[in-house]
This record gives C-alpha cells, structure tokens and sequence, in this order.
C-alpha cells in the first residue's frame, strides 16, 4: 500500500499537472511548486518522501534548491532538466542528486523511477506516519491518534478499521468505492457491501469520539472518502 508525499517542483503547470496525475494513479500523494521558494517552504514544512525538481526555476533554480535539501537531510531527487548538457547533469550528481530525466519524458518513465529511487532508498521513508490535520496514522506501529490540547488520544481501531482508515487516509479527497475497500481491505473474506457500513460506522463514531468530525465522507450509493481538514 503506498502513501509516499511527492513534491512537485516545476514551474510549467502543464507538466506538474500531468506528473500529478500519473504519479497519484500510481497510488501516490502529491503536493506542487511553482518556484524554488515555494519547494523549499513545502519541502520544510511537509517533509516528503522524495522530490521531483527542475533545473530552470524562478527564484531559485533547481541546483540551489537541491544544495538546501541536502543541507537539511538526505530527501530523495529525481531532477528534470530540458537543457540536456553533460556538465550540468555532472553538477547535480556531485550535489547528490539520487536520479535525473531529460525532458521531452514520458510521464510513465518518471512514474517508474520514483518508483526506483524510492526502492533503492530501502524504503526509509515508506511508512513514514500519515498526518491529516490532528489525525496521525502510523502503519508501522500499527497505531492512529488524535492530538489534542490535552496530548494524543489513541483511537483503538480493531485490525479491520486500522485497515480501512490506512488506506483512505493515504489518498485523502480520493472516492473509495465498497468494492474497491473490500478487495484492499479485507484480503482473506469476501464481507457484504453492509459489513463494510458496520465498519464505516464505527470508524466515525470513533473518529467523532476524538474530535475528528466531518473527516469521514459517505457518499451514498458510491462508496466513502476521507477528507483533510488542512485541505
């Protein structure tokens, strides 16, 4: 199950829309630039799992925003670059950049170099927890919370729910139909779309119970989705 963040930063809106599309077909989440400043504030604030960065950026081109991720820690690159020059490419390995692509590209190729790089990372940052406003999901502790004033509310989910709330929660906006959730979620049995509702029901009374209102959406007739509060 994938829930990597990845930034997008590119100044062509015409190219972040298409490697937004792919890459969250792909089962990613994404966030988008437009300039060097903008992906380095995201890129602080959000902390990704890998970054997709152009050289030719306002602001700050793609080399000095790659110099200051590498400064803060060791986020996966992959660099894009229409220029296509020897030296330019050199200069960013010697920045450490993990991959780079030379435009035109097509968007399956950058799909399965994320996929790539982020493989070869180990998966260091695969199961990073999920944050959705007060909500956190920790897939590696097997755990979700909310925080609150008073400090963190577990939710004591049961397997299943801990099961369904990990997968919305990866693709937060996202429709997920009954279907879909009973062949993600429920490997071992084939439940009754109602079984799923049961589920629904008590994942909400639970999140509700934590001051996480309105994060669980039914969409009568269709399925559910859980939204971010932070938009």
């Amino acid at each position: 199950m994938r829930n990597e963040l990845i930034l997008i930063i590119e100044d062509d809106r015409e190219t972040r829309a298409l490697l937004k599309t792919y890459l969250e077909r792909e089962g990613y989440r994404t966030v988008e630039a437009s300039d060097g400043e903008i992906g380095l504030a995201h890129h602080m604030k959000l902390k990704p799992d890998l970054v997709i960065l152009d050289i030719s950026l306002p602001r700050r081109d793609g080399f000095q925003v790659l110099a200051e991720i590498r400064r803060r820690g060791d986020t996966p690159v992959i660099m894009l670059t229409g220029r296509g020059k020897l030296i330019e490419q050199l200069q960013g390995y010697r920045c450490e950049v993990d991959d780079y692509i030379v435009k035109p590209f097509e968007p399956d190729l950058v799909v399965a170099r994320t996929n790539a790089v982020l493989r070869m990372v180990g998966g260091r940052t695969a199961n990073r927890p999920i944050r959705l406003g007060k909500l956190t999901v920790d897939q590696s502790a097997h755990a979700a919370w909310a925080d609150q004033p008073t400090g963190r509310k577990d939710l004591k989910l049961t397997p299943t729910e801990f099961r369904l709330i990990s997968r919305m929660a990866s693709s937060p906006g996202r429709v997920f139909e009954r279907a879909e959730l009973i062949d993600e979620c429920f490997p071992e049995d084939l439940p009754l779309e109602r079984t799923i509702d049961s589920h629904m029901s008590n994942l909400r009374s639970k999140l509700d119970a934590a001051d996480l209102r309105g994060m669980l959406v039914s969409l009568r007739g269709i399925g559910y989705r859980m939204d971010n509060p932070d938009g």
